[in-house]
């Protein structure tokens, strides 16, 4: 006896048997709803049901094997007891194989009956509760989830990331640079039965052939050098993340499909291969299938690892999101740089809406962090001075930027250039014609 309520569908056209089992089941307390026909069982059933369903096998109409084909479809793991008579014993068996919980054999006493079905109701109620864990670690992990917006795309990627966390599976991302692939990939991981080992990232584009074996592969120990496990070997029994797997060239790309391929890794130095069980998530800024006819992706890598696919929207095909990760995004750099939290003003809301934001979520990031600091242009701008165009606008967000860079770097215009992505003379123009100069940024104290 559990404290979940013990429910049951009883179905039977019979109605003296149909009203002394509901009298025994009732006794021993079922909550009991009798139905005379398989049609009016179903009606309202639907795979959040608690209980358990008893079904005749012989009646009109529609018979107790095809309400229980169609309760099976609703939700496989819906405990569905089929009563039969001597000759519907070999179709019971057949049922039994493709789901049915169990099946009895008419006349059935009141103890078998009702062990049968406390049986059925109490794997119901641990259903019901491994479910309702789950949603609450869902809900759990949403609360947390990065994956902020409430449009149609977003919530149609929440539910695709829970779909592929329980799957399994290897999976290949692509979306455009900024639109969150590794945060979708980590969230993947944290939601799936791996949660538990390790989630190793590999930017594709810092491997080359000289540092493969030892950063990828991993080595024994040799002389006074310690053995060091490889990526690959970090990611066992948990998940390889393999960004942007276009990056590297197409010898690389040959030997990780090797390795996937064979299920095992042999370090430089190893006596035998080790096992290497391995959720493989690769992913691609430009459609794979175009990079496989432009030469840039093995397409039997690609092949290999391609069994589901995911595609990331870029920001500006869900605009309605924009406000809230905007907000997000400055509520975030106001606690991290103990900053007030700036008011948004008008100019900054028809920022947001007008802007086509081609870096995506890194550009927006950067955008609110800007305004966390007072950089933007649109910053307390007034709104009845004419005078101050597009260009005027850009130039002094341009110039906030580098000056925000230089301050980061400690007027360091080397790193200031690898912070703000751009060539060296591209830099230095800028700096000319905003007058800034890298010496008034460093803290020579």
């Amino acid at each position: 006896m559990t404290d979940t309520p013990r429910l049951v569908r009883l179905v039977d056209d019979d109605e003296d048997l149909r009203l002394a089992q509901v009298q025994t089941l009732r006794i021993a307390g079922f909550a009991v709803e009798p139905f005379a026909s398989a049609a009016e069982a179903l009606e309202g059933m639907t795979a959040d049901y608690p209980g358990a369903v008893l079904s005749d096998v012989r009646m009109p109409g529609m018979d107790g094997l095809e309400l229980f084909d169609r309760l099976h479809g609703i939700d496989p793991e819906l405990p569905v007891i089929l009563l039969t008579g001597h000759a519907d014993v070999p179709m019971a068996v057949s049922a039994l194989k493709q789901g049915a919980y169990d099946f009895l054999s008419k006349p059935i006493g009141a103890d078998a009956l009702l062990a049968a079905v406390g049986r059925a109701c109490q794997s119901r109620a641990l259903v019901m509760e491994n479910r309702a864990l789950r949603r609450q670690a869902r809900d759990e992990a949403a609360q947390d989830s990065p994956l902020i917006g409430q449009s149609a795309v977003m919530a149609h990627l929440r539910d695709s990331i829970d779909r592929l966390a329980q799957a399994g599976g290897d999976l290949w991302l692509t979306g455009p640079g900024g639109s969150g692939k590794t945060t979708v990939a980590r969230l993947i991981h944290r939601q799936s039965p791996r949660r538990a080992r390790a989630f190793v990232h590999v930017p594709c584009a810092t491997l080359d052939e000289a540092r493969f074996e030892a950063e990828f592969l991993g080595t024994e120990a040799q002389g006074r050098a310690p053995r060091s496990a490889g990526l690959l070997e970090k990611a066992h029994r948990g998940t390889l993340y393999l960004d942007e797997i276009d990056s590297l060239n197409p010898a690389l790309q040959a030997r990780i499909l090797a390795v996937i391929e064979a299920g095992e890794l042999w370090p430089a130095g190893a006596a035998a291969p080790r096992a290497l069980d391995l959720r493989v998530i690769a992913s691609t800024r430009d459609d794979p299938e175009r990079l496989v006819r432009d030469g840039g992706l093995r397409g039997d890598l690609y092949y290999r690892l391609s069994g589901v696919m995911l595609a990331l929207p870029p920001l500006v095909e869900r605009r309605e999101d924009i406000p809230e990760l905007f907000r997000h995004f400055l509520l975030d750099a106001c606690r991290r740089l103990d900053l007030p939290a700036q008011p948004v003003t008008p100019l900054v809301k028809a920022r947001l809406a007008g802007h086509d934001w081609p870096g995506n979520l890194r550009e927006l990031r950067q955008f609110a962090e800007s305004h966390a600091l007072g950089l933007s242009p649109f910053d307390g701008a007034d709104e009845a001075a004419p005078e101050r165009g597009l260009a005027d606008l850009v130039a002094e967000y341009e110039a906030g930027l580098i000056r925000e860079a230089l301050r980061l770097s400690g007027g360091h215009a080397g790193r200031a250039m690898e912070r703000l992505r751009l060539p060296r003379k591209t830099f230095y123009d800028k700096l000319t014609r905003h007058g800034i100069k890298p010496a008034e940024f460093r803290d020579d104290g």
